[in-house]
C-alpha cells in the first residue's frame, strides 16, 4: 500500500506554501510526481474513510523530497492497529539562510501550512473517524496550528509532539485553545538535543524581536518538555528520554538506508519497552542492541514511531 502524502508547498524546496486548499497536491511514495498533478484525491478519501486517521510531520530545514523519504521509512514501524492510517503532510520548512537565523520566517510558513491543512481536513477528509497528528521540530507549530482551525471537532483524538522546536509555555499560553481541544497531549523531548539547546534559543531570540515572543527567551518544549505550570488536562506525563539513549534532534524521524536493507533494523518495540524509565541514566531498552551488545540501525526511530503509536490509541 502507498504512503499518502498532503503536499502544502509552492515548490520542491525552499519557498512557501501554496496559496489556497484548492492547489494543494497529494502525492504518494511511489509517484512522488504524479501527472496530473492531483489524481489521488479520490483514492485517498476512499482509503481514510471510517479510519482513525494519524496526520505526520517532518520539521525545519527539509525539502520535499526528503520528506517523503524520511515520512515514509518511518511509517514502516507504526503499529496504528486495523483501523489506523498514516499520512503524511509536506510543507516549506527549508532554510533560505542560516538555519537557526531562519527560524523566525520559517515559523510564519508552519503557521500558514498549519491553517491550509486543517481547510484540507475539513474539505476533503471529514470521513475518517478520527483526526490524530505528530510533528518533529517545527513541524509542533504547524499541527497546533492545524487544531486550532478545526475548531474542536469531535473528530481530534490525539497530538504527539517529538523534539519540539517551539517554547516550552504553548500547551497553557499560545496554543492552550488547541490543547484544550484534544482527548490526549504526548511530550517526548530530550536533554541531549543540541540543536534545541543552542540553536532553539537563539532563532527563538530573533523571533521575539522581528515576529512574536513574549519574553524573547524560552526554552524548548522538546527538550525538557512543558514548564512546570503548564499543565493542561489532557497531558500525558511527558516522556523525558534518558541521556544514555542519546536522542540528537535528527534521532526521531531521519532515517538511513531502505527497511529492509542491511544492516537489521530494530523494531517494532514491545509496548513494555516503549515506556520511558524515570531514572534519567537508566540503560538502552530492550530491543535497541544485537545479541552482541551492538546498537542496531535507526532504532531511535523505530523506538519513537513505536511510542507515537501507543500514544496515538
Amino acid at each position: 500500500m502507498p504512503t499518502y502524502f498532503i503536499d502544502l508547498r509552492a515548490d520542491s524546496s525552499g519557498g512557501s506554501p501554496v496559496a489556497e486548499v484548492d492547489s494543494i497536491v497529494i502525492r504518494t511514495d511511489m509517484e512522488p510526481n504524479p501527472n496530473p498533478a492531483a489524481p489521488f484525491d479520490a483514492a485517498l478519501k476512499g482509503a481514510i474513510h471510517g479510519k482513525d486517521v494519524l496526520f505526520g510531520t517532518h520539521g525545519f530545514h527539509v525539502n520535499r523530497a526528503d520528506g517523503m523519504a524520511n515520512l515514509s521509512h518511518w511509517a514502516e514501524w507504526l503499529e496504528l492497529g486495523s483501523n489506523g492510517f498514516f499520512l503524511g503532510v509536506l510543507w516549506p520548512g527549508d532554510s533560505h539562510w542560516v538555519p537557526f537565523l531562519d527560524y523566525p520566517v520559517e515559523g510564519n510558513e508552519a503557521i500558514k501550512s498549519g491553517q491550509l491543512l486543517a481547510g484540507y481536513l475539513l474539505a476533503n477528509l471529514i470521513g475518517a473517524a478520527s483526526w490524530s497528528f505528530t510533528s518533529h521540530s517545527l513541524g509542533a507549530r504547524l499541527v497546533l496550528e492545524a487544531i486550532r482551525g478545526l475548531k474542536g471537532s469531535p473528530k481530534l483524538k490525539t497530538v504527539t509532539l517529538m523534539a519540539a522546536a517551539i517554547d516550552d509555555t504553548v500547551l497553557s499560553d499560545e496554543y492552550q485553545d488547541a490543547a484544550s481541544q484534544m482527548q490526549r497531549i504526548s511530550v517526548l523531548a530530550s536533554p541531549c538535543d543540541e540543536v534545541l539547546e543552542w540553536a532553539f534559543p537563539a532563532g527563538n531570540l530573533a523571533s521575539g524581536i522581528i515576529t512574536r515572543g513574549d519574553p524573547y527567551w524560552h526554552g524548548a518544549l522538546g527538550r525538557f518538555g512543558p514548564n512546570p505550570a503548564d499543565q493542561p488536562q489532557q497531558l500525558a506525563p511527558t516522556a523525558i528520554i534518558p541521556n544514555p539513549w542519546q536522542f540528537q534532534h535528527s534521532s526521531y524521524i531521519n532515517c538511513g538506508g531502505p527497511v529492509t536493507g542491511p544492516p537489521r533494523e530494530s523494531g517494532p518495540f514491545p509496548d513494555s519497552a516503549l515506556i520511558v524509565p524515570s531514572n534519567n541514566q537508566a540503560s538502552l531498552p530492550p530491543g535497541a542492541t544485537s545479541s552482541q551488545g551492538v546498537e542496531i540501525l535507526n532504532w531511535r526511530q523505530s523506538w519513537a514511531a513505536g511510542f507515537v503509536s501507543l500514544r496515538s490509541q
